[in-house]
């Protein structure tokens, strides 16, 4: 009688007990585990998931997902259920965050990490450019820079020269600087470099390193806020995001968005110190422009008008991209990274 008492007892209190739910959150990329997006931003927000939702929903990598431009397509399908993306490479779907893609407003991308965040919130979701999927974040990579085979002593240097580009608003780049364009993805430039195919490529520093183009490159020529730089989206499937308790959105929520945006800006940004580091160690030779040397007055002259052509481009979306630009601009300006400084991430 005891024994079936001690049962009874023991089956009422499994049946009280709350069910401890646990999910694994699949997370497709296309970057070798060395890249600042998977040593450091995947990882760090793995860490905080699993904390804001007290050890329920885990973060789970998977590595070699296919060409970044079909990681929108991966997670709208549910092939995987988190993944980034380059939005340049799907052209005419997601034209409003190239905003931040034009060069002349900060070097800093974790600035404008948040500032395109931000002006996501407020000016371009309600477009509805990423129906199909609940973004999560956006973030841009460090300044694009100049990376040649030759020493550039006057932009007119670059005339004819065959450089590599991959994309967005680098082909408008490569136009109005007069060079011919290769197109091909950055796992292509070294041995493209090292057969002599292209004399050079725009690409944020940190390639100097992770692609090993301190290998072949002779000159890196810096422009004081960047030649370019390329917008990313880090997005889920709403249908799985939906499927979450109310609870585990919500903290999902909690640190993802700006907190997110920011820590990938600074990732990205950290590694380029790397890459310089890494030429330096090469004996590469590294030109730093000034704000009044002629190169950076040259290339100001030359990319003149592209924000007009921007808001151009977006003229048949329902926004009002003058006033989205100036946001852009005036956060960029304003913002102070020791918001987000380890305190309080």
């Amino acid at each position: 009688m005891k024994i079936i008492k001690a049962i009874s007892c023991t089956c009422a209190l499994l049946l009280s007990a709350p069910v401890f739910a646990e999910t694994t959150l699949r997370v497709a990329t296309w970057l070798p585990a060395s890249s600042s997006q998977n040593d450091v931003v995947w990882p760090t927000w793995a860490d905080w998931v699993e904390e804001a939702t007290d050890g329920r929903v885990k973060i789970e990598l998977e590595y070699s997902s296919g060409h970044p431009k079909s990681m929108f397509g991966l997670v709208e399908d549910g092939v995987a259920d988190v993944s980034f993306g380059v939005n340049g490479y799907l052209p005419g779907r997601f034209k409003l965050p190239a905003v931040v893609e034009i060069p002349g407003e900060t070097a800093d991308p974790e600035a404008l990490s948040v500032a395109l965040w931000r002006v996501y919130k407020q000016h371009f979701e309600p477009a509805q450019e990423f129906e199909g999927l609940k973004v999560l974040g956006m973030f841009v990579h460090g300044p694009g820079q100049l990376m040649t085979t030759f020493e550039v002593n006057q932009l007119s240097d670059l005339q004819n020269k065959k450089m590599r580009t991959g994309g967005g608003v680098v082909n408008d780049l490569a136009k109005r600087l007069d060079v011919v364009p290769v197109f091909a993805p950055v796992t292509k430039v070294y041995e493209m470099m090292q057969q002599g195919v292209i004399d050079g490529v725009f690409l944020p520093a940190q390639e100097l390193k992770y692609s090993r183009l301190s290998e072949v490159v002779t000159d890196v020529t810096l422009f004081p806020s960047g030649m370019y730089t390329t917008a990313f989206t880090i997005f889920m499937n709403p249908y799985v995001f939906e499927d979450l308790s109310e609870e585990d959105r919500q903290a999902i929520l909690s640190v993802s968005g700006e907190k997110l945006s920011a820590l990938a800006g600074r990732a990205w940004g950290n590694s380029d110190l790397a890459g310089l580091e890494d030429a330096r160690g090469m004996g590469v030779r590294i030109k730093e422009l000034s704000e009044d040397d002629p190169i950076t007055q040259a290339f100001a002259e030359k990319v003149d008008g592209m924000y007009d052509a921007w808001i151009e481009t977006v003229a048949d979306r329902p926004v009002d991209a003058s006033a989205a630009l100036e946001d852009l601009k005036r956060i960029a300006a304003d913002y102070d990274s020791k918001e987000y400084e380890s305190g309080k991430n």
